[in-house]
C-alpha cells in the first residue's frame, strides 16, 4: 500500500512539474497568465490511497506588468477584460495580448490572424454600431469647405487712427497693389478651403476707427471685397461691447483661380468669424487663436489606437477620423475561463456569459496604449516551488526505496 501511495505522490508531483516548468517558460510571453497545481488526497473509504492533482487554477485576475513599446498598435489593458477576436471558425477568444494590425484585407486583427472585435463608428459621427469586425478605411477621405473662422487677439489701446486711407488691394493688377501699410494697424493672414479642398488665403487688415473702435478690412487671395468691412466695439474695460456691435461676423466668399477668374466648380464660402474673447488692452497685438475648419482631401497614411480604444486612421492632410473601437469583455468568473493556444480563452459553462464594452468603462478596465502587458510569472516563486517539489519527489522515492528494502529482506527470510 505504501509503494502505491508513494508512485501516487510521485506521479503528481510530475504533473505539478509540468506546470511550473510552463510558467517558467512562458515568463517573457506577453499576456500569460500563470498556473497552480493544487494537490488534493485520495481516500477508498476511510483508508488513505495517495495524492492526486485536483485542479490547475490560473491567475487570470492578478495583471503583469506594462512594457512600453512605442507602437500605436499595441495596448495593455490596466484592469479587468479581454480584447475579443473571432478566429476562422467565427468563435470568439478572450485575450490580453493587444498586439494588433491591419491584415491585407483591411481588417483590424490580431498576431494570430484573428479578426479583432469592436464597435464601427462612421466619422464624423460618434454613435457607437454593433459589434463586429472592426476595418481600417484606405483611399481618400473628401475635402471639407471651411465654415468657420475663430480668432481671438489683443487689438492694441495704444494705436492710433491711420492717417492713410485704405485701399482695397487688387491682385490683377500689373504689378499687384496691396494696401498702404501706414493705413493700417495689423493684418493677420488665415487659410481657409473651398468645396474642392483648394487652399485660399483670408486676409484681415485692422485699422483703428476711434477711441475704442477697429474696422476689419478683409481681402482673399490678394483681392479686397469692398463692402464686407467689419466693426469691432469696446467697452471702457477693453472687451467687446456687445450693446453697440457683434462679435461675429459672416464672409462670403467667391473661390477664385489662380489668374483671378471666378472658379468654376467650386461653390462660396461661406465663412462665419468669431472674434469672441478679442479685447482692446494697453501693450502688445497678439494673436492667441487664429484657427479655420475645413481641409483638402487626404490619402489614408496609417492607423493608430487612442486611449479610450479608438481606432484611429491618419490621413495625409493631417486629419485623424475615428473609425471604431475596441471591444473589452468581462466574465462574472474569469478564473472559469478555458484556456486555449495563443494566450487566450475561451468562455466556458462557469465563466458565465461575457459582457462586452469599451475601454475604461464599467467593469472593463482603461488602455495604455504602446504598451503591453507582460507576462504574471514571479520567477522567484516558481524556482522555489522548483526546489519544494524536488524535495517532494526524494521524500516519495525514498519511501519506494525503503518499501523496496523491506519486501527484499522478507524474502530473504523466507
Amino acid at each position: 500500500m505504501s509503494f502505491d501511495i508513494a508512485l501516487s505522490g510521485i506521479q503528481a508531483i510530475n504533473e505539478q512539474l509540468g506546470t511550473i516548468s510552463n510558467n517558467i517558460a512562458n515568463a517573457g510571453t506577453y499576456g500569460f497568465k500563470s498556473s497552480r497545481a493544487n494537490f488534493a488526497s485520495q481516500y477508498a473509504g476511510d483508508q488513505a490511497t495517495g495524492v492526486q492533482i485536483g485542479s490547475v487554477t490560473q491567475s487570470i485576475g492578478r495583471n503583469g506588468g506594462v512594457v512600453n513599446t512605442g507602437q500605436g498598435m499595441d495596448a495593455a489593458i490596466n484592469g479587468r477584460g479581454f480584447f475579443v477576436a473571432k478566429d476562422a471558425q467565427g468563435q470568439m477568444n478572450y485575450t490580453r495580448v493587444g498586439i494588433f494590425h491591419a491584415d491585407a484585407n483591411g481588417f483590424l486583427a490580431d498576431t494570430s490572424g484573428r479578426k479583432v472585435q469592436g464597435f464601427a463608428m462612421t466619422p464624423p459621427s460618434t454613435t457607437l454600431g454593433p459589434m463586429g469586425d472592426l476595418t481600417v478605411p484606405t483611399g481618400q477621405i473628401p475635402a471639407v469647405p471651411s465654415t468657420k473662422l475663430t480668432y481671438v487677439s489683443n487689438l492694441s489701446a495704444e494705436w492710433t487712427v491711420p492717417v492713410v486711407p485704405y485701399v482695397e488691394p487688387d491682385a490683377t493688377t500689373t504689378p499687384p497693389t496691396s494696401p498702404d501699410p501706414q493705413s493700417y494697424n495689423m493684418s493677420r493672414v488665415s487659410v481657409v478651403y473651398d468645396s474642392q479642398g483648394n487652399q485660399h488665403t483670408l486676409t484681415q487688415y485692422f485699422r483703428k476707427s476711434a477711441t475704442n473702435a477697429v474696422d476689419i478690412h478683409y481681402a482673399v487671395d490678394g483681392m479686397g471685397m469692398p463692402g464686407s468691412e467689419k466693426g469691432l466695439a469696446f467697452d471702457v474695460n477693453g472687451d467687446i461691447d456687445l450693446t453697440v456691435g457683434t462679435d461675429t461676423h459672416q464672409l462670403v466668399i467667391a473661390p477664385m483661380e489662380a489668374d483671378h477668374v471666378t472658379a468654376n466648380g467650386t461653390s462660396n464660402i461661406t465663412l462665419d468669424i468669431s472674434y469672441t474673447g478679442t479685447t482692446q488692452s494697453a501693450g502688445e497685438a497678439t494673436t492667441s487663436t487664429n484657427k479655420a475648419d475645413g481641409y483638402a482631401s487626404g490619402t489614408f497614411i496609417g492607423v493608430e489606437l487612442a486611449k479610450d480604444g479608438s481606432l484611429v486612421a491618419k490621413y495625409s492632410n493631417d486629419q485623424r477620423q475615428s473609425v471604431g473601437k475596441l471591444t473589452v469583455a468581462t466574465f462574472p468568473d474569469e478564473g472559469a475561463l478555458t484556456s486555449i493556444s495563443d494566450t487566450s480563452w475561451l468562455a466556458s459553462n462557469t465563466s458565465g456569459t461575457p459582457l462586452y464594452g469599451t475601454p475604461g468603462n464599467g467593469m472593463a478596465g482603461a488602455l495604455s496604449t504602446g504598451a503591453l502587458e507582460q507576462s504574471n510569472v514571479d520567477i522567484t516563486s516558481e524556482l522555489v516551488g522548483l526546489m519544494t517539489s524536488q524535495r517532494n519527489y526524494q521524500a516519495n522515492s525514498k519511501v519506494i526505496q525503503t518499501e523496496s528494502t523491506m519486501l527484499q529482506s522478507l524474502m530473504q527470510a523466507l
